[in-house]
């Protein structure tokens, strides 16, 4: 065997162990095209082939190590919230600069920022005390518990670990999450399950939660769900169809929306404020220089403000409320002039409450508000012209809704139209 006839075998071997794609064939069609090409060509051609495909095979090793090493350090939102992490753009990584300069410049003012990890503040007050739930099969805890689990129906009271659910359920109030148990965004503060794409919603979902509903016997029930930004109206007709159920199977029924932002988008305002409900409900979390660091950067204060203001501007008579979380760095100048941006849309209630880190993942509990502050706060909402405020360690945006002033004002509005309507009758007296 010649020298060339050798050369000639080793340069076929490399090329069958390192197979090239058809760019790197079509980029050398000199070589196919010649065959009269010599020796050394052969050469530099098969020793480019090799070096290419070890570098491409290396780059694709490199980035699936990088890939398996990302999802493994996002997680599957198990834990919930926190977030999904992301590979920052240089945009992103000049807000963050930008953030970092605000914090600085935030802590020589002496304000304070809640952060994951930080040291808690030591023990937990002594009015933190609620009922465990009953453990009687016949409470109606249980019955609710019961029915809920036999229909496949979701709340946040599980969902979010609220520290009320004994309390609000043998009271016979629950509210039920629509859209799954999985929400799209990742706020610091919530114990919700996240994924960027959560399971199709039920669409027996709503006649199930007209049936639960109506097997509890309640005068008052609250809707709520996660955020769904992967349904185009995210989820307001779903919304719109069970209130319109629950309408159906008792008109005296109050119901209470409490729903996302919709990403801003007024027309899903719109589908959901006209649908019949008696509460637009959507959760402002906290005061406008905290929102970066606790929600989800696709929400933001104003855009909540917005739709609260639209869902009144769409249906005049409806009630509009929002929830404040206490004890995350907020200033008294700050959640008053919360309250202010809130009336300067005609937001009929608001609730205060104070934030309780769900996992070591998730936000630090900055302080432990006083129930004397709470009360604080209250007596300056109601100055402010609210038409209700509840505030409290405990109290949550849903808790014992049904027991709060909500059912006696709106039963009471009802009453009186009803009774204008009877004065504005004129009898035959034929």
């Amino acid at each position: 065997m010649s020298l060339l006839q050798l050369q000639i075998l080793v340069t076929v071997a490399i090329v069958q162990s390192f197979p090239i794609s058809q760019q790197q064939i079509v980029s050398r069609p000199a070589f196919l095209a010649n065959n009269h090409c010599n020796n050394i060509s052969r050469q530099r051609w098969a020793s480019s082939a090799l070096f290419s495909s070890v570098e491409e095979s290396t780059k694709q090793s490199t980035a699936s190590a990088e890939s398996e090493k990302y999802v493994i350090a996002r997680g599957d939102g198990s834990s919930g919230g926190g977030g999904v992490p992301m590979k920052k753009s240089k945009q992103q990584q000049q807000q963050q600069q930008q953030q970092q300069q605000q914090e600085d410049k935030e802590e020589e003012d002496g304000l304070v920022r809640p952060k994951v990890g930080a040291p808690m503040p030591n023990g937990r007050p002594s009015w933190f005390r609620v009922p465990a739930p009953s453990a009687d099969e016949k409470s109606r805890y249980q019955a609710v518990k019961e029915s809920l689990s036999n229909l496949s129906l979701n709340t946040v009271c599980e969902e979010a670990q609220c520290p009320n659910i004994g309390e609000c359920w043998n009271g016979g109030t629950g509210t039920i999450m629509l859209l799954g148990d999985t929400c799209t965004r990742g706020c610091m503060f919530c114990a919700v399950k996240t994924d960027r794409k959560p399971p199709e919603p039920d669409p027996f979902e709503p006649f199930k939660t007209a049936e639960a509903v109506t097997k509890w016997g309640v005068d008052y029930i609250v809707l709520t769900s996660v955020d769904r930004d992967d349904i185009p109206d995210g989820g307001s007709q779903h919304f719109a169809t069970t209130v319109d159920l629950l309408k159906h199977a008792n008109p005296s029924l109050l119901v209470e929306c409490l729903v996302s932002d919709f990403q801003g988008d007024t027309t899903s305002v719109a589908t959901l404020a006209t649908s019949g409900l008696d509460v637009y409900a959507h959760n402002v979390e906290t005061v406008e220089r905290l929102q970066p660091y606790i929600r989800d950067a696709r929400a933001s204060y104003w855009q909540s403000i917005g739709t609260l203001e639209h869902a009144k501007k769409v249906q005049p008579g409806l009630y509009t409320k929002t929830s404040v979380m206490l004890g995350l760095g907020e200033t008294d100048e700050e959640v008053i002039q919360t309250m202010k941006d809130l009336r300067s849309v005609d937001v009929d209630v608001v609730t205060f409450g104070q934030y309780l880190r769900p996992t070591e993942n998730h936000l630090s509990v900055v302080e432990y508000v006083t129930p004397e502050k709470f009360e604080y706060f209250k007596k300056v909402g109601e100055e402010l012209g609210f038409k209700y405020v509840a505030s409290g360690p405990l109290v949550r945006s849903s808790f014992k809704a049904g027991e709060f002033y909500l059912t006696h004002m709106l039963k009471k509005e009802r009453e009186e139209k009803e009774g204008e309507g009877k004065t504005g009758v004129v009898e035959d007296s034929s």
